[in-house]
């Protein structure tokens, strides 16, 4: 029996688009005002926090710095309880700077390699739990990376340290000049690396898992090797999503507080030798020295936090003006 249906049978008709309204970018909808309201105040209240914040370290580090007999930023001495009191930023900033950037030199390269291995070379059998690993290894609480640090990390560096100093002691920077264990900021950029190392690696693996499947095999059509589509077509790809990966690294290494507190020998003295015991950062000064302070030590510690602050601040704008303008040039070359 024939079937009586018509073989071009229109479809239905596809319901109204409601129109979009230019200024408040919602269709008219219930559901729409309320998730514009939403995520327009939550984006308002994440500015009031962050001013709140700005304006209660500024307050506060004001007050310290108006008592302060030495050049807050140049003064190599922190002794705020002191008659006068006299204290500076000046090793605190070189400690932070310095160990963030040995760990970001350790770690960004290494974690590149690890997300590429796992996003274009490992077998599924091993990337999956290869994958779990490293996400697992970002969770491990700073703690627990500093125990480990002074016990395990700490004594095995001797040798490390000691080889340094007889084949590069010539470079200044690895000459060991004092005698003592390996709390030194060298020691502390090794152990910023392996905390932020699972960070990076995590973020950019699932950036280099987005590049477009057309692009490599393009590139493979046209005869590339393995190492060719890598470096043709995912590593550009994916270079704006590796500086975020780094600058969200770099974050954690700059405001690193209990690993560096239980690792360094601190002393505020600045010394370009970096394998000598010593140094000192931000957060591990505000955390050795906060309990004990007076009112005055308290408002000088929130007055150097300002000067994180500022500094996180920076690195994050860079890290966005860097990816603005990578878009752009991408955009002015497709």
């Amino acid at each position: 029996m024939a079937s009586t249906t018509p073989i071009d049978t229109p479809p239905p008709p596809l319901a109204p688009i409601a129109p979009l309204d230019a200024k408040s970018g919602s269709t008219g909808r219930a559901g729409d005002k309320i998730f514009l309201g939403l995520s327009r105040g939550s984006g308002i209240l994440l500015l009031v926090v962050m001013a709140s914040i700005a304006a209660f370290l500024t307050y506060r580090a004001a007050i310290a710095i108006s008592q302060d007999e030495g050049n807050f930023l140049t003064t190599f001495d922190w002794n705020p309880a002191g008659n006068p009191p006299v204290f500076g930023i000046a090793v605190l900033l070189f400690g932070t700077v310095v160990s963030s950037l040995i760990a970001m030199a350790i770690a960004v390269p290494i974690a590149v390699g690890i997300a590429l291995f796992i996003s274009h070379y490992a077998p599924r059998r091993l990337a999956g739990p290869l994958s779990y690993v490293v996400d697992l290894l970002a969770a491990v609480p700073s703690i627990i990376y500093g125990i480990w640090g002074a016990l395990f990390l700490v004594p095995y560096l001797e040798g490390l340290n000691l080889w340094l100093d007889d084949f590069f002691g010539w470079t200044y920077l690895f000459e060991k000049t004092e005698v003592g264990v390996a709390r030194s900021l060298f020691t502390v950029g090794i152990l910023l690396a392996i905390m932020i190392l699972p960070i990076v690696t995590s973020v950019s693996r699932e950036v280099f898992l987005q590049v477009p499947r057309m692009n490599e095999e393009a590139a493979l059509a046209l005869g590339a090797t393995r190492w060719e589509v890598i470096r043709m077509s995912v590593l550009p790809f994916g270079r704006s999503g590796v500086i975020s990966a780094s600058m969200l690294g770099l974050g954690r290494a700059l405001g690193e507080t209990m690993a560096v507190a239980t690792v360094l020998s601190p002393s505020f003295v600045i010394s370009l030798h970096l394998l000598n015991p010593g140094g000192g950062t931000f957060a591990q000064n505000i955390a050795a020295k906060f309990d004990e302070a007076n009112e005055l030590g308290r408002d000088a510690l929130i007055a150097s936090g300002l000067v994180l602050f500022v500094l996180t601040l920076l690195v994050n704008g860079a890290a966005r003006l860097i990816i603005a303008r990578r878009k752009e040039y991408s955009g002015a070359n497709a």
